[in-house]
């Protein structure tokens, strides 16, 4: 090849790469392709992307940049390949560099990734060197953003820093033909991190692979062992072991939440679930995610009830780490694999840190020594409307950017209260975290805090303006107005619909649907049940849902019958208290009933929503269904799984109404129909299907009153799998372009990426 690039003119260019392409093997794709081309020069990382000088004849150097897009490797994406032409003298060969340390960071990393066949093989393989090696990887797979220091992606760069490679690792490390060459997290047991098994106080019982033995007989045995995997700790308990479930219930305060499982194989997970196709996909899928998956009858001979408590579906992963495959395949048990925290904490990345914060509800440890940069949870996603919904955007998908159109400001937006992440800006790009958390506890407020200061340091970037919610009393909105930044507050609702459209690069007008729990109003109410005019810059309130009062505040979500009397005192007043075939009102203490009449009846403590969530907990109240939400969204979810299987069009009427504030839902129709159902005993499944057709028909009439031909669905009630795929459906059906979230979360994990776009229009608007 090069005797033939010596008979034509050479020349040379200097190629400039940007994208998601450190970490994923590119640059040994790029020095492969160049020998095959017989094209001379160097690749090398940067922080901003990857730069290539090639010299070489033309025709071959066009080919080479052509291919450096169609045969990138599967994980990299491209999004710019600047091409200059250099005055330089003809390379001797094609090489890689030692990565170049100057100019701004606008790199980008790519997320955690599943373990690929090849090292599988290897690692059930006897006779291969990495032969149960708990820390086996290679170009295609392994830890990245968990263990990053620093851009460029370089292995000093991480917290495998500090292991030296051993000489054979090493020689893998620098064969072009290997497929660990480059292979920055490349390990062996005689090199790389190890395995400890600890008591309660943290003294070494076994290590190596004497440390995986007893951990696994210590599940087998019905123990809570804490495991350190590869963003954070998990709690894990064997999925059969009822007693050590409720044990792991107890302890970690987590009453009736669903605990997420995992399986050794598709196979198995197959004898307790229904999995289709695209859920097949999506388990084996290198973002490995939390997949919810419809239950079989024959389940509970597999699984404790109390895994998933009146729940008809299950939070199913497979093994994502060497370590989880390893643990898996030798203890071939569906095991519980829960978040390493208590209740509304952040998850454990250090092992002793877990000590203390895990001390009540660990029995042992399996940690290792390979440290954890920052906290990554598990993302969870379902196939909603045959297609992948994100309902948590963490390990596997952060922090892959979103990219845009426009170039943005510099932008730090901070998100919401609950579910929170954050997003900064970065020219034509949002970076969004992973998931934090609800911002309810300390550890919780300094992950997001630290997450920032994170953001910050590795992407060496200082925002301009600070974005953030309306709600004055969110952390995350007082931690903006603490920081000295111009400040943008963004409507939580059209940062709803705003994320959305950014998701399908939607430019036109739309008719935005945002339904959720709550969310303060330009009006200063709390708004849930919103339809928004949504243009170019601007956006209006169009349509909302009849307005009714939460008694206690955020009591009233903790507990629905409270939500249940609130709407029901919005309709019959005083008189709500006295009927005697309410059965709503045995839900109550004496005294709590007492109180909550004296608040309603005085208006005190008593909060106006127009929420379609808090809507749906009243509903689930008064159809006996939950009375007490004991995680966010209990009372909704468990109305949704009484629907019926079988197809049902049926629905309440509800009408519009034209009023002096603007158009309103009145939502009473339906609800005097459902009081007069529960008194000539219908089935609830036929009530909560009708319910719920009830709200989809009525963003069918909205969207028909409007000149918008473009909808839009966002918010949290739109995690509910029925609801969406029935709105998508009939929206289509009566000619509608339709929209919602596929890989940003509908619920407020999405919000920090509204927030940044809103924020930017705003600026441009100035």
């Amino acid at each position: 090849m090069s005797s033939t690039i010596q008979n034509k003119k050479l020349v040379v260019h200097k190629i400039t790469v940007t994208g998601v392409i450190q970490g994923i093997g590119f640059r040994p794709f790029v020095y492969r392709l160049a020998t095959k081309l017989g094209i001379h020069g160097f690749v090398a990382n940067t922080p901003q992307g990857v730069i290539i000088e090639a010299s070489g004849g033309k025709e071959h150097i066009d080919l080479f940049t052509c291919l450096l897009e169609k045969e990138k490797p599967s994980h990299a994406l491209i999004y710019n390949i600047e091409i200059e032409n250099l005055d330089k003298p003809d390379y001797n060969e094609f090489s890689i560099k030692e990565s170049t340390y100057t100019g701004k960071k606008t790199a980008f990393i790519l997320p955690d990734i599943a373990t690929c066949n090849e090292c599988l093989n290897e690692i059930f393989d006897k006779n291969n060197r990495r032969y149960l090696y708990p820390f086996t990887n290679c170009t295609n797979c392994g830890p990245r953003y968990s263990i990053v220091k620093a851009i460029p992606y370089d292995r000093k760069n991480t917290t495998m820093g500090s292991f030296h490679m051993c000489s054979a690792c090493l020689e893998e490390y620098k064969d072009p033909g290997n497929r660990r060459f480059h292979a920055e997290p490349n390990a062996c047991r005689e090199c790389g991190p190890h395995l400890e098994f600890w008591d309660k106080e943290g003294n070494i019982i076994a290590s190596y692979d004497h440390a995986m033995l007893q951990a696994m007989q210590a599940i087998i045995d019905g123990y809570v062992v804490a495991v350190k995997g590869l963003g954070g700790f998990h709690l894990v308990v064997n999925a059969k072991d009822d007693k050590a479930i409720s044990k792991l219930r107890e302890k970690k305060q987590r009453k009736d939440k669903p605990f997420a499982l995992m399986l050794p194989s598709v196979k198995k997970i197959k004898h307790i679930c229904d999995v289709s196709q695209l859920e097949e996909e999506l388990l084996t899928s290198y973002a490995s995610p939390i997949v919810l998956l419809k239950k079989k009858e024959q389940a509970s001979r597999l699984i404790a009830d109390s895994v998933a408590p009146k729940n008809p579906y299950l939070g199913i992963m497979l093994p994502y780490t060497p370590l989880h495959h390893v643990l898996m395949h030798e203890l071939n048990i569906p095991v519980v694999a829960t978040s390493g925290n208590i209740a509304d904490e952040t998850i454990c990345i250090d092992e002793n840190e877990a000590l203390h914060r895990l001390s009540g509800i660990a029995d042992f440890y399996l940690v290792h020594n390979r440290p954890i940069q920052r906290a990554v949870d598990d993302s969870i996603a379902r196939i909603v409307s045959h297609s992948e919904t994100l309902l948590r955007r963490a390990r596997g998908y952060t922090p892959i950017p979103i990219h845009t159109e426009t170039r943005l400001p510099s932008i730090l937006s901070v998100g919401a209260h609950l579910k929170n992440t954050i997003a900064i800006s970065n020219k034509n790009t949002i970076i969004v975290s992973q998931h934090i958390g609800d911002l309810d506890t300390v550890t919780s407020y300094n992950s997001f805090t630290n997450c920032i200061d994170d953001f910050k340091k590795l992407y060496e970037f200082e925002p301009d303006y600070i974005a953030c919610d309306l709600h004055g009393e969110y952390l995350s909105t007082k931690f903006a107005l603490s920081q000295g930044k111009e400040l943008l507050q963004v409507q939580h609702h059209y940062a709803h619909i705003i994320s959305c459209m950014v998701e399908h690069n939607i430019t036109e007008p739309v008719l935005g649907v945002a339904w959720d729990g709550t969310g303060l109003g330009l009006d200063k109410t709390l708004w849930g049940g919103e339809f928004l005019l949504v243009n170019e810059n601007t956006f209006s309130r169009t349509v909302h849902f009849r307005s009714f009062v939460l008694p206690g505040g955020e009591q009233a979500i903790k507990f629905p019958r409270r939500c249940a009397i609130g709407l029901l005192y919005e309709l019959f007043g005083n008189e709500v208290f006295n009927m005697k075939d309410l059965d709503l009102l045995s839900k109550f203490e004496a005294n709590e009933l007492n109180i909550v009449k004296q608040m309603l009846n005085n208006n005190i403590n008593c909060i106006k929503t127009t929420s379609v969530g808090r809507i749906f907990d009243a509903v689930s109240s008064i159809l006996d269904i939950c009375h007490h939400s004991t995680y966010e969204g209990q009372a909704a979810i468990e109305l949704e799984y009484t629907v019926q299987e079988t197809q049902n069009n049926e629905y309440y009427k509800t009408n519009i109404v034209s009023e002096a504030g603007g158009t309103i839902i009145d939502w009473s129709p339906m609800i005097k129909e459902i009081l007069e159902e529960l008194r000539v005993f219908i089935p609830k499944e036929i009530m909560a299907t009708k319910f719920h057709n009830t709200f989809v028909e009525t963003i069918i009439k909205v969207a028909k009153q409007t000149d918008r031909k473009t909808v839009v669905l966002s918010g949290g009630c739109f995690q509910n799998k029925y609801l969406t795929e029935k709105s998508i459906w009939r929206l289509k059906d009566e000619g509608f372009n339709v929209y919602s979230h596929k890989l940003i979360p509908p619920n407020d994990g999405g919000i920090s990426i509204g927030q940044l776009v809103a924020a930017a229009k705003m600026i441009r608007e100035k």
